[in-house]
């Protein structure tokens, strides 16, 4: 049964629709994800999903008895709360039935054993049960481990946590809510990369429908199963991964003819994202699914709705040449108040490379960056410039945007432009006309962002030290300023969440953990791959060592070490052929489903929609049971070994 259907969903705002004939259902482990420009009603749309807005019109049905959970960027209310009985406050129902079963506990000490008494006491106890007994405390702070809090913090009140640690607080409260429908507005903000991948995890194992907002790329793609795309006031629904709606959305608009360069480019680069992701995917078959289904393009293309097509693009200027070495670090010492974050970190950075820098929160990426910027002194050792570099520096709080003034008066001021150069600058930057006469102080996140950009572009720089610059931007900001750094013919150090512009951007990784500075020779994603590949050897050699498997063992299983092996390898080949055969089945069924004749009526829709979920749910299944036996296979090799 659907957790949530909606049916024409649709609101007005200032007697204008937002959005109209919103439409979908979504099952238990189904992960929607909303992409629409800012302005779209996304955001809107999770509150009337969870209650807290109204529709206009159409209707919502819940499956009975669905709980719901709203992750949004509001901050706790009562902030005299500990952080893990804020937490807790995200089961409310279980904590009332804790009081009932107390309160019927004293009754029944007082005598009352009467037949009414004990039923509501089976009641509330099953109740209890169902919620998960009276360990479900203990399944709230795993969650909260999860994004990063440690113990010490839990009895810590909220009034002493950062913005950043208390919207992280609110997720865990979310989560940790036990929704059967979870909406989550933007959950990746204040997320470092092991956090994230934890949460991508988190969300792909629970038993519950999602909706979710973000502009991370890499997270969309790793939990998404489908997307809702709003535009334009009208909604369309697209079931499949984030790369494959945006390639059908690009080769949508080819095929109506809609600025075909660039959408063809697009499809390009959803291309290369999937070949810089491929090798996260859970199931490395899965990943080559998905290759596959990249290329099955929808041919019959629906009317074309209005869409606001102003996109940011910009690209650097060539920079004066700098020295072979533009920046170098040796020995130093970074440090604050109390605690040494580096020792001995030494970095040379030649004038072409593009480098970027990772680790997990508070490990000290922000404060090195500070201080190869020469915002701040390192406590040893020494920073140096190579001949003629010149430094563009980016924090993540972008304060180049701040002061008095207009959007105008900034750009005037930190640039030296004047005229129609600077207002052809801010218009490059999406400040157009009345945009560039806003007073600072009234821009938003995401515009202060873009006229810290357009700043550091005038800027002349020939070496960038980048923190966080995608915070705020939209998802085709993002790629703006990927294709700019990808063209970008200075050095560049770069710290980012956002793992897709890490791939895209770096040919080099520094690693930042631990009180030292590492240097791997490769870009992020072939750093993190061999990295999982070695926790993974040590879990495996780990569990190995706990669970030896002997011959014995073998010989209970019905045969001798090698032919186990063979056997598991096996029925994993004989499910790789079902899989490759399914996969051929659903491309030739999904040709057949190109035909506008296969959707002409209701009757036909809803047979071509059944036998292409069929097909679909086949090769999910397929999948698992490939996985299952996968695993086993490599476990009995392992064993065999021993």
């Amino acid at each position: 049964m659907a957790v949530v259907t909606a049916t024409s969903i649709g609101i007005h705002v200032g007697g204008d629709p937002l959005f109209s004939e919103v439409s979908f259902k979504l099952m238990r482990g189904d992960r929607m994800t909303l992409s629409g420009r800012n302005g779209a009603g996304k955001s809107t749309l999770l509150r009337i999903l969870a209650g807290e807005a109204e529709n206009d019109s159409g209707a919502l049905s819940y499956q009975k008895g669905a709980r719901v959970a709203l992750h949004d960027q509001r901050p706790p209310r009562d902030r005299g709360l500990s952080l893990q009985d804020y937490v807790f406050t995200g089961r409310a129902d279980v904590i009332a039935t804790e009081a009932e079963l107390e309160e019927l506990e004293r009754k029944m000490s007082d005598g009352d054993h009467g037949e009414e008494t004990m039923k509501a006491y089976a009641d509330a106890q099953q109740r209890l049960e169902l919620a998960g007994g009276y360990r479900w405390r203990d399944e709230v702070l795993v969650v909260l481990r999860g994004l990063g809090f440690t113990e010490p913090e839990f009895e810590r009140p909220l009034s002493g946590f950062s913005g950043g640690e208390l919207t992280r607080a609110s997720l865990a409260r979310a989560l940790g809510a036990r929704a059967d429908l979870l909406l989550l507005d933007e959950p990746t903000n204040h997320l470092d990369i092991p956090t994230l991948e934890w949460l991508e995890g988190y969300l792909k194992e629970i038993d519950a429908s999602v909706v979710l907002v973000a502009h991370d790329r890499w997270f969309l793609e790793s939990v998404g199963t489908s997307v809702l795309e709003l535009e334009a006031g009208r909604a369309r629904f697209f079931s499949g991964p984030w790369h494959a709606w945006r390639k059908e959305q690009a080769a949508r608009q080819v095929a109506l003819g809609k600025q075909i360069e660039r959408q063809q480019a697009e499809i390009a680069r959803m291309e290369r994202f999937v070949e810089r992701f491929r090798y996260k995917a859970t199931k490395a078959r899965q990943a080559q699914s998905r290759v596959k289904q990249i290329e099955k393009v929808k041919k019959n293309a629906a009317s074309f709705d209005p869409q606001d097509r102003r996109v940011l693009s910009f690209d650097f200027a060539q920079p004066e040449r700098a020295s072979r070495v533009v920046l170098k670090l040796v020995n130093g010492r970074i440090e604050v108040p109390g605690r040494v974050l580096l020792e001995d970190a030494n970095l040379l950075l030649e004038r072409d490379e593009h480098v970027v820098l990772v680790g997990p929160n508070g490990a000290g990426k922000t404060t090195l960056m500070a201080t190869l910027a020469g915002e701040r002194k390192p406590a040893a050792g020494h920073v140096r410039l190579g001949h003629n570099a010149k430094v563009g520096y980016l924090s993540q709080h972008a304060e180049t945007a701040a002061g008095d003034g207009t959007v105008l008066d900034a750009a005037a001021r930190e640039t030296g432009l004047s005229g129609q150069k600077v207002r052809d600058l801010l218009g490059a930057f999406l400040f157009s006309g009345e945009d560039a006469n806003k007073q600072l102080s009234d821009i938003s996140g995401g515009e202060q962002r873009r006229l810290s950009l357009a700043i550091l572009v005038a800027s002349g720089a020939n070496l960038l030290l980048l923190d966080e610059p995608t915070n705020h931007l939209d998802i085709e900001s993002r790629e703006a300023l990927e294709d700019a750094l990808l063209g970008f013919p200075g050095a560049l150090i770069l710290i980012s969440h956002d793992r897709a512009l890490l791939e895209a951007v770096g040919s080099r990784t520094l690693v930042c953990e631990d009180g030292s500075l590492t240097n791997h020779m490769t870009g992020w994603a072939e750093y993190q791959k061999r990295r999982d590949e070695e926790e993974e050897a040590a879990r495996e050699k780990a569990a190995a060592a706990i669970r030896p498997v002997g011959r014995s063992d073998n010989a209970r299983r019905g045969g001798s070490p090698g032919k186990e092996v063979a056997r598991t390898r096996r029925r994993v080949e004989n499910l790789e052929k079902k899989i490759e055969a399914a996969e051929a089945e659903l491309a030739e069924l999904e040709d057949e489903l190109a035909d506008p004749a296969a959707w002409s009526t209701p009757e036909k829709s809803e047979r071509a929609t059944r036998r292409h979920d069929d097909a679909r749910a086949r090769i999910t299944s397929l999948y698992a049971e490939w996985e299952e036996a996968d695993q086993l296979a490599r476990e009995t090799a392992e064993a065999a070994s021993v």
